[in-house]
Parts: structure tokens; C-alpha cells; sequence
């Protein structure tokens, strides 16, 4: 804006003084400044004139580590040429997108293929393409939007956990009532009537035979230990730098643990102790994996909340046979007598600490004694309550800190 200011009074100037004085160079010089300036703003006003352009995006859901693939055409469907043209899409990703300054010939088409990292969990956006051209001495310039911005959701990377393995479920036979489900398991216990809707691979030949009417069969979901992760994201215990922070590796171990339950056909709810608290209702299935991410997706570690009183609150929801996963960072050793108390309801309980003092001393700063004194002293509340324990710290792989 200040060039074209001093550009406007320059020529304010020039055509005043031209007719002031009646000199023939002067009336040159603005006769040259109106052709420069006139065909610039003509150049600038066609630069985007038959142009056709749009990017895709290869997913809007992906997992830190992955690669976001994004796809960008550009096609000159006018026979004059686009000597200047820059494009780039404005977004929030981790490091951005990089743009590009091209020129096209007339009906020429350019394609061209960018992958970006997605190094960090979140919820993102890429916003509508954006092109710029402009003229060769930098008076005018035009731009345009393309598209809809998108949102893309990075969840937390999921790691194998070959060795972790949760206790069958301790329902008593008798107490136990089946639950029914509509989808195919190991467990065929009854037949009933054909209903319109039913699949006919579920038609129980023999039975069929014995009766002389279609029967179909029933499944029960298998006694198996569901489990309730409680996620403790409490502000004042963080440590570590990066995808190693107390902060990352809790949630990737919540969404790593969550992950391999509901594979093995269980029920998972989740508790997650951050700016408020977010619950996750205990369910099965494809659908109750998407809810878990999309909630790790987001959360940060900015709880005020003891994690001693959310893990109290959330208690009555678990039932007789389910298991408790606790993951914390948290030192303060509160929380360990009311996990214990869940053993004569018949919930087993796990804990999953998070080595403070370790991940503190991976960023280069020693941990003080107090840091470590606290340490010893939630370790000897674990033992004495005879808790399973998982310890995990920056330098080994989750997969082997969780193996039994």
C-alpha cells in the first residue's frame, strides 16, 4: 500500500507539472507511465482469467508418523500464457505446506505431488488454495481462492504391545448373563425362529431339518475382562521434550492399550483427567476405537483436578469383572489406596507410572531428591497394596515396558 501511495503522488505530480509547464519530455513520461501502468494492470487483471485449479487431499484421518499426500493441478485453459503464478495453501500442520511459483504456457496443465509429515497429534486445518499473480514491476497484483479449507485429525501412534495381556473375566458362571450380539463369534448358543433381515449364512441346517422351519443362530459375546483406562493428564506433572514428554507417551500407551482390548473383543471405556474431564462410555467396536482417538487427538496436559479425586468419581462405573488401567505421571500416591479398594468388588486394577525422574533427566536436567523421594515413595504404596505395575521411562519401547 505505501509503494502504490508514493506511485499515485509521483504521478499526480508528473501530470500536474506536465501541464504547468507544456514540456514535451514531461508529456513523454506521462504517456510512458499510462502504458506501463495501464498494460500492468491489464496483465495483472488476465492473469487469472481461464485458469481451473484444485488440490485433493489423500486422507483427512491419519496417525502420527504418517505421510499426508496432497495432490495439485493446475490448467491454462485460455491460449495466452501465465507468465507468473505462485500457489500455496495456508495451514496449521506441523511445518506447514510448501508452496510453488510456476509459469504456464497456453493450454498447458501442471500437476504436481506434496507429502508432509505428520509429526504431532491434533486436530488441523488446510485451508482453501490460495493463487497469486501479479505484474512484472510489482504495481498491481490479483488472488484467488480455490476450494474448502479441510480438517485433518492426527491421532496418537499406536504401538504393538505383543506382551500386554489383561486377566479373563472373574464373573462367576452363575451370575453371568449372556449378551447377545449380532455379530459372528465362537460362542453359537441357541437357535430361534427365522425373522426377515436375518443372513442366511446364520441358518442352522440341522436344526432347520428337525423342525421343518428355518432356524437361525444366536451368538453371545465371550466372557472376556473389559477394561476402563483412567488417563491422568495432570498440569503439574510433565516432563520430557516431544513425542518423549510424560505428556505423549501416556497417551500413546491409553491409545495403544485401548487399541489391542477392543481387537480382542472387549469392552473399553475411558476416563481422561485433563483441562476437564472426559469419559468415554465402555462399549465395543470399530466405532468406540474412532471415539478413543478423537478424544486423544485433542487432549492436552492442563488437568487441575487431583487425579485421586477423578479416579474416586469414576469408580461406581466399573462392574464385577472388569479391570482398571490406571496411567499417570503423577508422584502423589493418593490415588493408590482406592484402586486397591476394587479387589473385594472383584475389579483387578493396573497401574502404568510414568518415571518421572527419568524423563526429567532426558531433557538434560538432573532430578532434584525430592523428585526421586516421592518416586520411592509411590513405589512402596504400589508394592504394599500388592498392585501390578508397569514402570514406563524414555529409553525403552512401550511394547517391552508393557510385556508381563
Amino acid at each position: 500500500m505505501l509503494r502504490r501511495l508514493q506511485l499515485t503522488i509521483l504521478a499526480l505530480v508528473l501530470v500536474v507539472a506536465a501541464f504547468s509547464t507544456g514540456y514535451p519530455f514531461l508529456f513523454f513520461l506521462v504517456y510512458l507511465g499510462l502504458l506501463v501502468g495501464g498494460g500492468s494492470y491489464i496483465l495483472t487483471r488476465m492473469g487469472l482469467a481461464d485458469l481451473e485449479a484444485g488440490y485433493a487431499v489423500s486422507q483427512l484421518t491419519g496417525h502420527v508418523g504418517d505421510k499426508l499426500r496432497i495432490t495439485y493441478t493446475l490448467r491454462n485453459t485460455g491460449r495466452l500464457p501465465k507468465p507468473w503464478l505462485e500457489v500455496h495453501n495456508p495451514t496449521t500442520l506441523p511445518g506447514g505446506l510448501p508452496g510453488r511459483a510456476l509459469s504456464l504456457a497456453g493450454r498447458a496443465e501442471r500437476s504436481w505431488l506434496v507429502r508432509a509429515n505428520l509429526s504431532r497429534r491434533g486436530h488441523f486445518r488446510v485451508e482453501a488454495l490460495q493463487i497469486r499473480t501479479g505484474d512484472p514491476f510489482g504495481f498491481f497484483e490479483a488472488t484467488a481462492g480455490v476450494g474448502h479449507g479441510v480438517t485433518v485429525v492426527v491421532y496418537p501412534r499406536i504401538e504393538r504391545l505383543p506382551g500386554w495381556t489383561l486377566p479373563p473375566s472373574s464373573i462367576d458362571g452363575a451370575h453371568a448373563s449372556p449378551e447377545r450380539t449380532l455379530q459372528t463369534t465362537p460362542l453359537a448358543t441357541t437357535t430361534r425362529p427365522y425373522a426377515p433381515g436375518d443372513s442366511m449364512n446364520r441358518i442352522h441346517w440341522r436344526s432347520t431339518a428337525r423342525r421343518g422351519e428355518i432356524q437361525v443362530k444366536e451368538f453371545d459375546l465371550e466372557q472376556t475382562a473389559d477394561a476402563w483406562i483412567f488417563l491422568d493428564l495432570g498440569a503439574g506433572w510433565v516432563a520430557g521434550l516431544g513425542d518423549q514428554s510424560t505428556t505423549e507417551v501416556a497417551v500413546r500407551a491409553a491409545a495403544s492399550i485401548a487399541d489391542k482390548a477392543l481387537t480382542e473383543n472387549r469392552a473399553v471405556g475411558l476416563t481422561v483427567n485433563a483441562h476437564r474431564t472426559s469419559i468415554v462410555q465402555a462399549d465395543r467396536g470399530p466405532r468406540q476405537r474412532l471415539k478413543i482417538l478423537q478424544l486423544l487427538a485433542a487432549v492436552e496436559a492442563d488437568g487441575t483436578t487431583p487425579f485421586a479425586e477423578v479416579l474416586v468419581a469414576g469408580l461406581p462405573r466399573l462392574r464385577r469383572g472388569m479391570t482398571a488401567i490406571v496411567i499417570t505421571a503423577s508422584q502423589d500416591p493418593s490415588f493408590v489406596r482406592p484402586l486397591a479398594s476394587l479387589r473385594s468388588r472383584g475389579i483387578a486394577s493396573v497401574v502404568v507410572p510414568l518415571d518421572l525422574p527419568a524423563f526429567e533427566e532426558s531433557m538434560g536436567l538432573p532430578a532434584d531428591d525430592a523428585t526421586h523421594q516421592r518416586a520411592r515413595a509411590l513405589r512402596h504404596a504400589l508394592q504394599e497394596f500388592e498392585l501390578a505395575t508397569f514402570p514406563v521411562d524414555p529409553h525403552r519401547p512401550l511394547g517391552e515396558a508393557l510385556a508381563r
